[in-house]
């Protein structure tokens, strides 16, 4: 089964706490600090594979979580970072953001690796906050949270060249006899529902990938018919083959602009590809006659195919490989070479627009994404915790934010997991 498009949450591990600890042994009753860092979190990657062709994988399994790094320990020991998770792909696929539609990755070369969440980094223990002045530090961080993002997954097929045109023209049968592909075909429409794939191999040693596309019909870029099923499977096509019955059952110049506004409306300047014109059926009564009038009307002439009789095969195959080999590969709409990614750092200003929002009666909720992803590095376990929170609230004004938005003496006020009492 084709699964060509899906949805999924990735979850990267959090940092380890860093450990609060003082060397105790039977040499020494009261040592320094010695408490160790954090390990770091689970990243999540994906990485492009050539023998992966469908996201089916992904049906059942639509959350991927990376764990936690370890706690640091005593005697300056190190929590054990998180192992990393890898994900396989097939090439081809593009993955996005579901929220922002934001492309991170077009992953479609073999090997290809992609970071879409990274680990949090290990918090500090408390032996790197000793200093000449604060020789008996009681504090620790908190591990750097991980990322959590869904991510839209989207598989668009690799080939070198795309069979467009109405259902029923002969593409699968074309496909059929100069890769052996062994698509199903029969005279009625959508007897294609999924993209088919072959490699047609030519006697001068050159070959191509041909791809057997889902039947287009008027108005399918807005999801009729086959719709966006087809469609997207274009962008990666360097040459679209549009096929045109001669079999008499339909006016060949009207499907032939039909589709070539579809692809047009599709929006991913597809109507810009190299593009042959194949004149197909050539074997039903009255097929040259109509051929005649259709290539009258668009100005040149199109290439006559028979996949029954075989005429035209080779030179048709010919001008594929030619086009194919003289024009670039075309980019994705919306695919960035570097793609940003968010690390939180606890050393980050956190001076940022952030909102005081009531969440009723005498309580109210600090909103920043900054301003909270210090506030959850701070472990609130010892005082010195508290206090260092107390810091960085009054480095950004918090008691003035409270006031104009109406606290009053006693209002509760919460950010992140720490709740205070409102003072002025």
């Amino acid at each position: 089964m084709l699964i060509d498009r899906c949805v999924i949450e990735v979850r990267s591990g959090k940092g380890g706490d860093g450990a609060i600890s003082f060397l105790q042994d039977k040499h020494t009753t009261k040592g320094g600090p010695d408490g160790g860092n954090g390990g770091r979190g689970g990243s999540i990657f994906f990485v492009a594979k050539k023998n992966l062709n469908t996201l089916y994988n992904f049906r059942h399994s639509r959350v991927i979580i990376a764990m936690d790094g370890e706690k640091g320990q005593r005697k300056n020991m190190y929590g054990h970072a998180a192992s990393d998770v890898f994900v396989e792909v097939p090439c081809g696929t593009i993955i996005s953001e579901e929220k922002t539609g934001r492309v991170l990755a077009d992953l479609h070369e073999e090997g290809q690796t992609v970071c879409v969440a990274k680990g949090g980094r290990g918090g500090r223990g408390n032996t790197c906050f000793k200093s000449s002045r604060h020789r008996i530090p009681r504090i620790a961080e908190n591990g750097h949270p991980g990322e959590k993002k869904r991510l839209i997954l989207e598989l668009k097929m690799l080939a070198d060249a795309g069979l467009v045109g109405f259902p029923s023209v002969g593409k699968s049968t074309f496909l059929n006899v100069v890769t052996k592909a062994n698509v199903p075909t029969a005279d009625y429409p959508f007897t294609t529902l999924i993209p088919n794939l072959g490699v047609a191999y030519l006697p001068d040693g050159r070959s191509f990938v041909l791809a057997d596309l889902p039947g287009l019909i008027e108005g399918a870029h807005e999801g009729k018919g086959l719709g966006i099923t087809f469609l997207r499977h274009t962008e990666r096509c360097r040459v679209l083959v549009h096929m045109v019955s001669m079999s008499g059952e339909r006016d060949p110049y009207s499907d032939h602009q039909i589709i070539n506004a579809e692809l047009k409306d599709y929006g991913a300047d597809l109507e810009k590809r190299p593009q042959i014109v194949v004149a197909s059926k050539m074997d039903s009564e009255g097929a040259e006659e109509r051929k005649a009038e259709f290539d009258k009307k668009l100005g040149f002439e199109s290439i006559p195919l028979s996949s029954i009789t075989h005429k035209g095969i080779e030179k048709l195959l010919y001008k594929i490989a030619d086009l194919v080999d003289s024009t670039p590969l075309f980019p994705i709409k919306g695919v960035n070479s570097e793609t940003e990614m968010k690390v939180y750092d606890a050393h980050e200003d956190s001076k940022e627009n952030y909102q005081v929002l009531s969440l009723g009666k005498h309580a109210w909720v600090i909103k920043g994404e900054k301003l909270e992803a210090r506030a959850a590095l701070i472990n609130l376990s010892t005082d010195e915790g508290v206090e260092q929170l107390i810091k960085l609230l009054n480095s950004v004004n918090i008691d003035d934010k409270l006031k104009e938005a109406g606290a009053v003496n006693g209002d509760t006020v919460s950010i992140g997991e720490f709740d205070f009492t409102y003072t002025e």
